[in-house]
């Protein structure tokens, strides 16, 4: 199935970019879709404008090198993938990444994750595309698996009273269902539950409430959320084997953990309002969740979203 027909590679050209390219080229190979390498760089410095052209001419000539040598890695045909280059140089490369996305209508933002340490998460450029792109962004992290043993996971909330924000769950689980049948074949769906108030009930010397009626109201929640879970599941008309992972606890530290313990190799999850998880708000438990991921990350805004930057 085609979920993206127009894709958008962003390259800084100084650095190694086998990793974000190898899923950039297997993204359009799989939807068929033609790729768009933007190169975006530190404007070059005016004390130097006869050196400008030869610069700007060797950062695109190391790009091509790149992206011939992940074509014979991926054993990808030349022609296979329509790929173009450009070049653009600029001290706001994420402002000029978006524009370019409302300017030609790409809808899906490929970049490899800017390095970090062994914590895992995303920098400025990434957390800011995070932030105000309007399409799907992929960020690439390293994935030593051949396709056949990527693991995907997608983490959706399935208790909303919002119909955009059901769209956008059910919009999750089939693009996510979709990418694990191009690798393991196996999707793990994850989504956290908890009750806020046992803590409060069971300490509270001034209200004594029953142990066997804060364990019945606790697994009363539990029910209901994993009803509403698979519900959702059901009706997103995904089909294909997959795991429903049930968790219990702040989606802040057992998403991180399950993508560790899991060895997770692509996590698709809702950006901006409580969209992908609870309490989902960008700036707070989805930028503590972010910060943490160890693998390559798939973020889609709800249909709707406006982002500040505009066009021109």
């Amino acid at each position: 199935m085609r979920h993206f027909h127009n894709l958008l590679y962003v390259s800084h050209g100084t650095a190694d970019d086998t990793e974000g390219l190898k899923q950039a080229l297997s993204l359009a190979r799989n939807n068929a879709a033609p790729l768009k390498v933007m190169v975006v760089g530190p404007e070059f410095p005016r004390e130097f404008p006869n050196y400008q052209k030869n610069y700007e001419t060797l950062l695109l000539e190391q790009v091509e090198q790149s992206i011939d040598a992940t074509k014979a890695a991926l054993e990808l045909p030349h022609d296979a993938v329509d790929i173009r280059l450009t070049l653009v140089a600029d001290r706001t490369p994420a402002i000029k990444v978006i524009q370019e996305v409302l300017q030609h209508g790409h809808d899906l933002v490929i970049k490899e994750a800017e390095p970090r340490d062994k914590r895992g998460g995303f920098k400025a450029i990434d957390m800011e595309l995070l932030r105000k792109c309007p399409v799907p962004v992929w960020l690439c992290k390293p994935i030593t698996h051949s396709r056949q043993h990527i693991k995907v996971a997608v983490a959706i909330d399935p208790e909303t009273q919002e119909p955009v924000t059901e769209q956008l769950a059910k919009r999750m689980l089939e693009l996510s269902r979709s990418l694990a049948d191009s690798c393991s074949g196996d999707l793990h769906i994850i989504s956290c539950w908890d009750y806020e108030f046992e803590g409060y009930l069971r300490k509270n010397v001034w209200v004594k409430t029953p142990d066997t009626k804060i364990e019945e109201t606790v697994l009363k929640a539990k029910t209901n959320h994993r009803s509403a879970l698979l519900n959702l599941i059901n009706t997103s008309g995904i089909h294909g084997p997959h795991r429903v992972h049930h968790l219990r606890g702040d989606p802040s530290d057992q998403i991180p953990r399950f993508v560790r313990d899991h060895k997770v190799n692509i996590l698709v999850m809702g950006t901006v309002a409580r969209t992908g998880i609870p309490g989902f708000m960008f700036g707070n438990t989805a930028e503590n969740i972010v910060q943490q991921l160890s693998c390559s990350l798939m973020a889609l805004k709800p249909q709707g979203f406006v982002s500040p930057v505009k066009a021109f």
